[in-house]
């Protein structure tokens, strides 16, 4: 049975994933296009037909489910191929021979040949941040409105999509990092930088 109280757990950092052929691609380029485009096509699929789900059909069920079917693919493609590909991150969870769960969180290691570019790296942290923000949204406006028969396809686009910017958020900053005392420790700085410069000539 899985514990909700995990711990997070070291895993062996993308060793197979590297080569010895350095890469010549500029910063610049996009080496990823197929992941890139999935890494946006899912996500944003599943907002627009969420928007236009009354042009498009007049079923509720239909939409539902295509909704559904996109976020799906959305999480598994951005949590097992995007990821790895794109910024040189993985996360996932197992159980162990005790039945307790841990989550890993793995990422390449700053030595290896395959940087990831620029560009990549910033789509991906754009699509992956964005699109939860527009869930939440979603779940208010659906509130606000009253469409209630929608709350849970906009709370399971919360969780999908939320699950995977924490996920590769754990990954960036270590798995065993507080993200907590993080931001805590950034507020602090920036305070103190705050204060040094008005305490300036």
């Amino acid at each position: 049975m899985m514990r909700l109280d995990s711990q997070e757990a070291d895993a062996p950092l993308f060793g197979e994933d590297d080569d010895d052929t350095p890469t010549r691609q500029k910063k610049s380029e996009i080496k990823h296009p197929l992941a890139t485009f999935f890494h946006l096509f899912f996500r944003t699929s599943a907002i627009l037909v969420y928007l236009l789900c009354e042009i498009l059909s007049s079923s509720f069920i239909v939409c539902m489910v295509t909704i559904i079917l996109l976020l799906s693919c959305d999480f598994w493609t951005v949590k097992n191929v995007s990821g790895r590909l794109m910024v040189g991150l993985r996360w996932w969870n197992q159980v162990d021979e005790d039945g307790q769960s841990h989550w890993v969180f793995e990422s390449r290691p700053a030595t290896s040949r395959k940087v990831p570019t620029n560009s990549e790296s910033q789509i991906f942290w754009l699509g992956l941040v964005v699109c939860p923000v527009l869930w939440v949204i979603f779940v208010f406006s659906t509130l606000f409105s009253f469409k209630f028969k929608w709350l849970a396809v906009v709370i399971m686009g919360v969780a999908l999509q939320w699950a995977n910017l924490y996920g590769y958020v754990r990954c960036k900053v270590g798995g065993k990092t507080n993200l907590r005392s993080m931001a805590t420790n950034y507020l602090g700085s920036q305070f103190f930088k705050q204060a040094m410069t008005k305490q300036g000539p």
